[in-house]
């Protein structure tokens, strides 16, 4: 059993000033595998501290120098690949194709943060002043437990590519991951003060960091009710923000699309992540013309999706993170029994066979209204609702008929009508006819799906501020 029992601050691993420790498990056994103490507000205060220190040398280095360290970074993170695939698959119970695309994303975040500050001027021409955008300042990166070291290296690297210095606050439920990410980062050979991690609760470290007047920004992935009172917070010292936030995402099927070609792609985009997304397209509207027919291809591949152990290559959707989670996702498959949606597939319990883990049954419903509350809050795994609609016009009413709008799915037989459809959609992103990632577009949120975006130029001037300098002709 591991026990990790330092943080970073200014360079070093040191014991943290708290004392509370925290238990880690495996999802798919129910194993207590170590224990992480947890940092308090002394060491998020010690931390800023680090991080106010070092950002105005850091904040004054060249292009040239921000890219080589972000590519020392980027080869350390390289070299641990191996333990971290290791440890995601343990301590967060991703299966073998999910926990290899969540091994290789935090190099690639890396790799696309050093290609857009190759291209990125911070000096640009407005008339007759010349504007310089500059660093805002010390930033505090939060970061949630679904995707932790992709999380840590992305906002990170941008950060470090703007010129601010950094504190993170990682989930204390992905304290493995997260060490292999700063033993990787040390070993980088980043100045002291530039990061910082300080894995504590949210109520504590990241309170402190939230209501800190030495931190200039946050960047927040997470639930919508934590960016609520990040938010709040943050008005007191007109810190900036970007929160990534939940959805409840739409799959459009149009009645055009080939259902062969659609119904794998919707499934994919319900169960990424094993359903554990903000991104997850759990809501398919379906045309009522073809209703049955999409009832019954969408029934099939769900029934024959696996879930189960995580190091089994033939598991398509690995447990739940803990047993909170467990109970959440069983509490909304009940809702929607109780509420009237019919089970196509699945329902509560676990796979059959399995008496220990926190494996969720794949669950398809149909017959679901947008107003059940299945429809319209964030369950957070592989439940998907099948909601009809009449027409073109009413697919995008109920599309749009949620508080959220960070991703949709057009699927189309007609790449013309698809981009029609999307450009009504609101959302921050739409995809059509593709799940493919693009990290030059940006990326975030409307409504309740947050503010301000992330990757490519708009996730790297979140980090920037413009400043006009005009001088007598």
């Amino acid at each position: 059993m591991q026990r990790i029992d330092k943080i970073y601050i200014n360079g070093q691993f040191v014991t943290p000033h708290g004392e509370e420790w925290f238990s880690l498990y495996n999802p798919a056994t129910e194993e207590v595998i170590g224990q992480v103490r947890l940092a308090d507000a002394e060491d998020a205060k010690h931390a800023i501290a680090a991080a106010k220190a070092a950002l105005p040398a850091f904040s004054r280095t060249s292009k040239a120098e921000r890219i080589a360290l972000l590519t020392r970074m980027r080869d350390a993170l390289a070299a641990r690949k191996d333990d971290l695939a290791e440890a995601i698959i343990e301590e967060y119970g991703a299966p073998a194709a999910r926990s290899g695309w969540m091994t290789d994303f935090p190099v690639m975040a890396i790799e696309s943060a050093i290609e857009q500050l190759k291209s990125y001027e911070f000096e640009k021409q407005a008339g007759n002043a010349r504007v310089l955008m500059t660093p805002v300042g010390v930033a505090g990166l939060i970061t949630p437990w679904n995707s932790d070291a992709g999380f840590i290296c992305g906002k990170l690297a941008t950060a470090l590519s703007a010129g601010c210095t950094a504190v993170i606050k990682p989930s204390e439920m992905s304290a493995l991951q997260t060490q292999i990410v700063t033993e990787a980062l040390h070993a980088a050979g980043l100045p002291a003060g530039v990061f910082n991690i300080v894995t504590g609760r949210g109520e504590v470290v990241g309170a402190e960091m939230s209501n800190s007047n030495d931190v200039a920004k946050i960047s927040f992935t997470g639930s919508t009710a934590t960016g609520k009172a990040i938010l709040r917070s943050a008005a007191e010292s007109f810190k900036r923000v970007t929160l990534e936030l939940g959805g409840k995402s739409p799959t459009i099927i149009l009645d055009d699309a080939n259902i062969e070609e659609a119904v794998p792609l919707a499934i994919a985009a319900g169960f990424i992540n094993s359903g554990q997304a903000c991104i997850a397209g759990t809501r398919i509207l379906v045309p009522e013309s073809r209703k049955v027919e999409f009832e019954t291809a969408l029934a099939q591949v769900v029934s024959q999706t696996h879930s189960g152990d995580p190091r089994d290559q033939h598991t398509d959707i690995g447990p739940m993170v803990s047993q909170k989670q467990w109970d959440r996702v069983q509490h909304y498959i009940q809702l929607g029994i109780d509420e009237g949606a019919r089970v196509l597939s699945g329902g509560v319990g676990r796979p059959e066979g399995m008496v220990r883990g926190w494996c969720v049954k794949p669950t398809l419903f149909t017959d679901v209204r947008n107003d059940m509350t299945i429809a319209r809050e964030e369950i957070f795994g592989p439940v998907l609702s099948i909601i009809s609609y009449r027409d073109e016009a009413e697919a995008i009413t109920i599309a749009n008929d949620t508080q959220y709008g960070l991703s949709a799915l057009v699927l189309t037989g007609n790449k013309a009508r698809g981009a029609r459809v999307a450009e009504q959609i609101e959302s921050g992103r739409v995809l059509i006819n593709t799940l493919e990632h693009e990290p030059k577009a940006p990326f975030g949120g409307v409504k309740h799906s947050g503010i301000g975006r992330e990757m490519g130029v708009w996730g790297l001037e979140a980090f920037l501020e413009p400043k006009a300098i005009l001088a007598a002709k």
